[in-house]
């Protein structure tokens, strides 16, 4: 089973840099659960840098379990339906986390 950190790394590998043209934000993760900790994506005008730890200030805050994370980025689980669920939390700038599934595909 993929370790969280390691799908952070993923992501990082296939950020799409046109979909993030001109963009200056910070998406935090907050991963709670035994694989649980904090990431943060921070990108500006095309380049993209992650932070584990996170940062002081995100523009946005995503929060959510270990396992809907990693359902998520299976593919088992909608980000759109856990959000409905309550399952997914969003803090900070919803227009940006809109943005999120462009920059970031899952493969």
């Amino acid at each position: 089973m993929a370790q969280i950190g390691d799908v952070f790394q993923e992501m990082s590998k296939h950020f799409n840099p046109t979909a993030a043209s001109g963009l200056n934000a910070v998406y935090q993760f907050n991963i709670s659960g035994p694989q649980g900790g904090i990431w943060a994506f921070k990108i500006n005008n095309g380049k993209c840098d992650l932070v584990t730890g996170g940062v002081e200030a995100p523009s946005v805050e995503i929060a959510l379990a270990d396992q809907d994370w990693m359902a998520i980025r299976e593919g088992k689980l909608n980000s759109q339906m856990a959000f409905m669920q309550g399952k997914l939390k969003i803090k900070g700038d919803m227009n940006l986390a809109m943005k999120l599934q462009s920059m970031f595909p899952i493969s």
